[in-house]
């Protein structure tokens, strides 16, 4: 473990002492693909033996989505997730209070969402320091990642968190690179694009490739990508997570710098201790989490408005609905009816491919 992370900060500090320019765009790409691949290496679990994951991190997912609580130790992760579950998470003012992980649920517009307090991230926990691996780990696996500062020190907070969360293959509020990449057997590397490259060339591709021992495939440019977006492509584990920066302890700062704070994208000011803005929070959770609610009508019977059946923003068809709910259901299916905003004329019947939209209401017609 130790002579990785020597080779890591020997090319982090190469990277450093590289001005970066064309001449040097070779260098660096080459220098990334290695960094990537050692990450990698460190944070993938030996398979001789060895501890578990360590207690409190096997969190069973629960509930229709995931959201976790991520920030450095003490700035109010803990009274935040009392606060909006009722659950009890150890509160104190010293350091590394909360040691495990600690889940709650919050209910929130007939969606249950389970949030999770994850321990204090120290500086390095993408390197294995801490327990920032089984930390960041369990955030990968949320559907929305909110990162808590201190109102008073965010800035410097909120890069060294990013740069951990980066580090670790999770990639914040940003969408999947669009290029295509395709292994082949022969013909070498075939480099294409469809705009004008500034931070790409075949030469820095190559090198790239050749430090995953690539030598043949199809590479083509959608869009003015970088060496780390080729590198994301090509290691394929990366996650897109949406992402708030929740500024707690606003109650500690000036009005003049909570208005220049309010100006950020994708933040959110509260004070947890004093419940200031806490639906707000609430209000910015459920856009991020982009969830689709469906009401079920059994034959003859008014709909069923509180207990509706949920699905994430990607799988919205009537198929994704069957499934939710029964994955039988689908053996029996004739049609459904539809009311609501994706049906052309009430009620539509249609067919297991239809999309469907939040607030629709469905009535499944089994084959007799």
């Amino acid at each position: 473990m130790s002579t990785v992370m020597q080779k890591i900060k020997d090319i982090e500090d190469e990277m450093a002492r590289t001005q970066k320019n064309k001449a040097t765009a070779h260098h660096l790409g080459l220098l990334k693909a290695k960094l990537a691949k050692l990450r990698r290496e460190l944070l993938a679990p030996s398979s001789k033996g060895g501890g578990g994951a360590g207690e409190g991190f096997d969190v069973t997912k629960s509930g229709d989505a995931r959201v976790g609580l991520v920030g450095f130790p003490s700035v109010g992760k803990s009274t935040l997730l009392n606060k909006l579950t009722g659950t009890f998470s150890e509160v104190a003012s010293y350091e590394f209070t909360t040691l495990t992980c600690i889940p709650g649920v919050i209910m929130y517009r007939g969606a249950k969402i389970q949030l999770l307090d994850l321990p204090g991230i120290i500086e390095g926990a993408k390197d294995g320091k801490g327990r920032g691996r089984q930390v960041i780990s369990t955030a990968r696996t949320c559907n929305v990642i909110l990162i808590v500062l201190d109102a008073i020190k965010p800035i410097t907070h909120k890069r060294l968190i990013e740069k951990e969360l980066e580090g670790f293959g999770i990639r914040l509020n940003k969408e999947p690179p669009n290029l295509t990449f395709r292994r082949k057997d022969k013909g070498g590397i075939n480099f294409t694009s469809t705009v004008t490259n500034t931070h790409l060339d075949l030469e820095t591709v190559k090198a790239i490739c050749s430090e995953y021992r690539i030598h043949n495939a199809d590479i083509n440019l959608k869009y003015d990508a970088t060496a780390d977006d080729l590198i994301d492509v090509i290691e394929g584990s990366r996650v897109y997570i949406p992402c708030i920066y929740v500024l707690n302890k606003i109650d500690q700062i000036t009005l003049e710098e909570l208005e220049i704070l309010d100006k950020l994208p994708h933040y959110c000011p509260i004070s947890a201790h004093l419940e200031w803005n806490l639906d707000g929070l609430l209000e910015k959770i459920w856009e991020y989490l982009n969830l689709t609610r469906i009401y079920t009508k059994p034959k003859g019977m008014n709909p069923d408005y509180n207990d509706p059946v949920i699905l994430s923003s990607k799988r919205t068809t009537v198929e994704d609905f069957c499934n939710q709910i029964h994955k039988d259901m689908l053996k029996q299916f004739k049609y459904a009816l539809v009311w609501g905003s994706s049906a052309k004329h009430k009620p539509q019947r249609v067919g297991k491919e239809h999309e469907l939209e939040d607030e629709d209401v469905v009535q499944i017609i089994k084959k007799v």
